[in-house]
């Protein structure tokens, strides 16, 4: 079974750094993407970061663009997203997602973690 596991989320305050990660049950290489989406209360899911990694390239939201990065360690099974520079704006519950090829596309998302970032 395919899963997600996020972790690293809590209360940091304005300008602080925070890192997620997300555990998978398969190896990170597995997934054509893989990566983190984030929902603000009474807003829409937005991209924050995301891995291709048919093309071994990354992909940012720009409101998050020069303060997050996202990596991943293959050993681990990890991805993980450092942040930096937080903003009280980045307040919302981060999703792990990813996407897989099985004769179909398949995706799958973490139960989320929330960060809260105080002014």
């Amino acid at each position: 079974q395919v899963q997600l596991e996020e972790s690293g989320g809590g209360l940091v305050q304005s300008g602080g750094s925070l890192r997620l990660s997300c555990a998978a049950s398969l190896s990170i290489d597995s997934f054509f993407a893989i990566g983190w989406y984030r929902q603000a209360p009474g807003r829409q899911r937005e991209l924050v970061a995301i891995i291709d990694t048919g093309r071994s390239s990354t992909d940012y939201g720009e409101s998050v663009k020069g303060r997050f990065t996202i990596s991943r360690d293959n050993a681990k099974k990890t991805v993980y997203l450092q942040m930096n520079s937080l903003k009280p704006e980045d307040t919302a519950v981060y999703y792990c997602n990813a996407r897989y090829w099985t004769g179909s596309t398949n995706e799958i998302w973490g139960q989320g973690t929330r960060v809260t970032v105080s002014s």
